[in-house]
């Protein structure tokens, strides 16, 4: 794809993302990379009303706020307002509120040729690419290079404090804390790994290191599981899905020593707080094209062993071990003990 030159001065920026969290927060390299091309422009991020909170803090933006298909037929009627605005996604309704808003879009081909006529870019599919790469193909199209591939969350200092109060009530000092994320939303379900191999997890960890906490993450529909799995594995467990909010939760994971998870939103922001952590991936969504790029930390990558056409909804994450997993906790561990 040929690159297209930008006309006239870039001082205001729109970026239009309105995804499901991960994939918010996946974009936030195409963010660093616009503050880094134009550091003196107004940078403003518009996302999914519940997700916009995982971008709140964020140097790279100036402004975040809410938009959804709903709601942007009803914006942007009084003149042009950006210079260049980015569009993620397929809704017809953003692609038409940006091209109100902005005298340059760039955004997949709608498929509607009187609005693709007024792109200054169509993105075109180069593939499959890991999926911060694929969104980066915004800014190649006209030619802005990447800063940096990692993502990015900041914690607030209030947060900070409110989970630095929580730990030191009911953890004490006791280390290593150890985050286990232990379910996906419920329409992947499939990405699950099973409460009783994050059992025999916890069990392997109480074995090796005697003062380990675990606290089990999770929204209102994991408290179940995760209260059980709390239970079984006794008072140095404690689930706190669905006690905190979503930032709240992550002002805890920033003090874990290491992380579990599922393929899922919070654990792309367990690798934007740059944790020590080991993710799980089904073989419909493989951590080679999801796992975090630049990692800071321990990363460890573990793959459902399916593959090609053996690969399905059917094919569990029963099939990836405990032991699997726990070489790389070890390992982690290790090193966080020496």
């Amino acid at each position: 794809m040929s690159e297209k030159q930008l006309v006239g001065r870039v001082d205001r920026i729109l970026v239009v993302n309105v995804a499901r969290i991960g994939d918010t927060i996946l974009a936030v390299p195409v963010l660093k990379a616009l503050r880094a091309r134009y550091p003196q422009a107004e940078i403003v991020c518009l996302a999914h009303p519940k997700r916009l909170e995982v971008l709140q803090g964020l140097s790279c933006i100036d402004r975040c706020a809410p938009i959804s298909k709903r709601s942007a037929p009803f914006m942007a009627w009084f003149g042009q307002q950006y210079d260049l605005a980015l569009v993620f996604g397929h809704e017809r309704a953003l692609l038409r509120y940006a091209l109100r808003a902005s005298r340059q879009v760039v955004a997949l081909p709608s498929g509607d040729p009187r609005l693709d006529s007024r792109l200054l870019v169509k993105i075109q599919d180069q593939g499959t690419l890991h999926a911060v790469h694929d969104r980066l193909r915004w800014l190649s199209a006209i030619g802005i290079p990447a800063s940096s591939l990692r993502l990015d969350y900041c914690v607030a200092e209030s947060e900070r404090r409110v989970a630095l109060d929580w730990i030191a009530k009911h953890c004490s000092t006791h280390r290593p804390l150890i985050g286990f994320q232990i379910a996906s939303f419920p329409t992947k379900a499939y990405r699950n790994w099973p409460t009783g191999h994050f059992k025999a997890l916890g069990q392997q960890i109480f074995d090796h290191y005697p003062d380990a906490q675990i606290l089990v993450f999770g929204d209102k529909t994991d408290a179940e599981a995760g209260g059980a799995l709390a239970r079984a594995l006794g008072p140095r467990c404690h689930c706190v899905a669905g006690q905190f909010s979503l930032r709240g939760t992550l002002a805890l994971m920033q003090n874990l020593d290491f992380y579990v998870g599922v393929d899922t939103g919070p654990t792309h922001l367990a690798g934007a707080l740059g944790l020590p952590m080991v993710a799980m991936y089904h073989c419909l969504h493989q951590g080679r094209y999801l796992a975090p790029l630049d990692h800071p930390a321990y990363l460890g990558v573990v793959e459902h062993p399916a593959t090609g056409d053996a690969c399905s909804v059917e094919r569990t994450m029963v099939e990836i071990s405990v032991d699997d997993v726990w070489k790389h906790v070890s390992r982690a561990l290790q090193a966080v003990a020496t």
